[in-house]
């Protein structure tokens, strides 16, 4: 299996679970909260914010999606790697209010990371590479961008 074809699947398959679990948080928070790890439930109207997580896993789905969709692998690689620290950050907000390390670690943590790697794979994947020359012999036109990016 290809390197594109491994990295197509660990996307689609964190787009999936992100919206899976977003979605859970907006239609069952009650329900859904206990897994996130934190050790209470909020009180008073404290429970919108759980919405609001759910809101944001969603959003996070859907641009990870367009991306996947539309073949913008680069910046689909840029985002997986910028998502991750949202993920992280749930960890150290599980860690720091004395909720499950095994939540915060085996949840949160190996998600954010997980996403890094496929992240980091997709920036190998699409690295850019010499240009082939034409015909003629003469080299292909190059992208000025990656031209300066290989003098710097």
């Amino acid at each position: 299996m290809s390197l594109r074809k491994i990295n197509t699947v660990l996307a689609a398959a964190f787009i999936l679970f992100i919206l899976w679990f977003g979605t859970e948080f907006i239609l069952s928070p009650e329900t859904t909260a206990p897994g996130f790890g934190l050790p209470s439930w909020p009180s008073g109207d404290g429970g919108g914010f759980l919405v609001v997580k759910g809101v944001r896993d969603v959003v996070m789905a859907l641009v990870l999606a367009i991306l996947l969709v539309t073949g913008h692998r680069r910046a689909l690689g840029w985002v997986l790697l910028v998502e991750a620290l949202a993920a992280y950050g749930d960890m150290a907000n599980v860690l720091a209010h004395h909720g499950s390390v095994a939540t915060a670690l085996g949840v949160h943590c190996l998600t954010a990371t997980l996403m890094v790697v496929n992240g980091l794979l997709i920036m190998r994947e699409t690295r850019s590479v010499a240009a082939a020359p034409v015909a003629d012999g003469r080299p292909a036109p190059q992208d000025p961008a990656a031209a300066v990016r290989r003098c710097a």
